[in-house]
């Protein structure tokens, strides 16, 4: 178990590192509902973390993933490579789409929202960018390739699935409890986070798509 931990450590951080969710959850600390919003963002954070992952587990199961065969390892490592190639596309993009020097970095249109936004949508909305943003399903597949592959029980399958789940959401639950217990002196702290994040996005987010795609697919070229 410690083992597999440790694989899908590194993949945990690599979801974590997502400077929109971020600031997505920092914007809505500073709403009339921001308790209940920041709250709402974090449970539907974890729960697309959880549904993407579960299924892949009893989808992996299914097919006879956790068998220790030959085969079994060229099907991981082809799915190690599709999710590499899968990340340094979506690297690709964002790099040729990054803002030139002196301008100001362009935020998505569903972010305009957050202001009035309410817990449900909150959730929907951390569900889908947690669990079919393409950077974070693809790190989640493959943390969970690794588990259905080790040889685990479906107890200590489940166990792997909790702790990354909690280990992807670190950057969303530290925002969150910043707020809770910071005071009069959270707002500063989160709004100086956000600025970063939001003019450093593009740039952050491709080199760490580049850097995990690359290790995918040299993992997946060795188990072929």
């Amino acid at each position: 178990m410690q083992q597999v931990i440790g694989q899908i450590l590194p993949l945990a951080v690599g979801i974590d590192i997502s400077a929109l969710s971020i600031a997505a959850v920092i914007l809505m600390l500073g709403t009339t509902r921001a308790r209940s919003n920041g709250l709402a963002f974090l449970i539907g954070w974890m729960a697309g973390l959880f549904i993407v992952g579960g299924a892949a587990l009893v989808l992996a199961s299914a097919v006879g993933l956790s068998s220790s065969t030959d085969s079994t390892s060229r099907l991981v490592g082809v799915i190690n490579l599709l999710l590499g190639i899968l990340l340094l596309a979506v690297a690709a993009r964002g790099w040729r789409s990054r803002p030139q020097s002196g301008e100001a970095p362009p935020l998505p249109k569903w972010m305009a929202s957050l202001d009035t936004i309410t817990p449900p949508r909150a959730t929907g909305l951390a569900v889908l960018l947690s669990g079919i943003n393409p950077k974070n399903l693809a790190l989640n597949l493959a943390a969970m390739s690794i588990v259905a592959s080790a040889g685990l029980s479906a107890s200590s399958q489940l166990v792997a699935l909790v702790v990354f789940a909690v280990l992807a959401s670190i950057a969303i639950i530290v925002p969150v409890v910043v707020y809770f217990a910071g005071g009069d002196r959270a707002a500063a702290v989160l709004a100086g986070w956000k600025q970063f994040l939001v003019a450093n996005n593009p740039v952050i987010m491709a080199v760490l798509l580049l850097v995990f795609g690359m290790v995918l697919i040299g993992k997946g070229i060795a188990q072929l």
